[in-house]
């Protein structure tokens, strides 16, 4: 199934920010769509992969500076809002988003309702302390919660078909691909063209997270939309440069945006 027809199938309202469709839908609602696309009987054909990808201020930048990259989000199925700066834009598209849905909380949703639901996980990158490590974090939450698979994500693109087909052969029904941008975009791609079941996910370094090796902000720097500034001041060496020169440049790509899309409506009211 190519990606449109996925895309239609999940059949989610959408705005644009920064010239990307994203979804409007919050945390329950996505987490409901794919208890409904992953539910299938033994045996039962697939209907075909949804490729989800989210959208943050370093991958807005990016898409603007690596076309590679932004063609690759081209292939997304569905795209969330992994950015409240993004929820608060959308105000201005005419088409609100309900929420910001951060990965790390749609891994634990995910979780809890294929736990209640008896569908499984693939878990793909990490190094393989870390995968080890978050893969028992999830058995010891969800202890009823299928782990189909599991994986490091330090492999060369040449050992690429090999991991895939070690993925469908598991059959999973959420796959969470955590390498990286641009590389687990790349990766998602190609293994959806493999699959015919299940979402793919790109989770970049949650499974760090949930293993202990950074922490979230407090709620209110989070309702403030101040999470990356907890980041910076938490790892600095690793996020101090990449939110200084990305934050502005990703705020003024979606703010160009909203004013393109205005002088749209302008000209066609005229």
């Amino acid at each position: 199934m190519n990606a449109k027809a996925a895309g239609s199938r999940s059949g989610m309202d959408k705005t644009r920010i920064a010239g990307f469709p994203v979804v409007t839908a919050g945390r329950a609602a996505l987490t409901d769509r794919m208890a409904i696309e992953c539910r299938r009987e033994p045996g039962e054909p697939g209907l075909g992969a949804v490729l989800v990808f989210d959208i943050n201020g370093h991958g807005i930048s990016l898409a603007a500076t690596d076309p590679a990259y932004r063609e690759a989000m081209r292939e997304a199925d569905i795209i969330h809002a992994d950015g409240g700066v993004w929820v608060v834009l959308s105000r201005l598209t005419g088409h609100r988003i309900a929420e910001r849905s951060a990965t790390t909380d749609l891994m634990t949703d995910f979780a809890e309702r294929c736990e209640q639901d008896g569908r499984s996980f693939f878990l793909l990158g990490g190094s393989e302390e870390v995968n080890v490590a978050f893969t028992a974090f999830l058995a010891a939450r969800y202890p009823r919660l299928r782990i189909a698979g599991r994986r490091n994500g330090y492999f060369t693109p040449e050992q690429d078909a090999a991991v895939i087909e070690e993925i469908a052969a598991a059959q999973p029904d959420v796959i969470w691909v955590g390498m990286g941008k641009p590389r687990e975009q790349q990766f998602s791609i190609a293994l959806k063209r493999r699959l015919d079941h299940g979402w793919i996910v790109t989770c970049g370094g949650c499974y760090n997270y949930f293993v202990g090796e950074y922490t979230r902000a407090p709620k209110w720097m989070q309702w403030a939309n101040l999470e990356w500034l907890h980041r910076m001041m938490t790892q600095p060496r690793k996020f101090a440069w990449r939110y200084i020169t990305t934050n502005p440049h990703s705020l003024a790509l979606g703010i160009w945006d909203v004013v393109k899309l205005a002088m749209k409506r302008s000209d066609k009211a005229r």
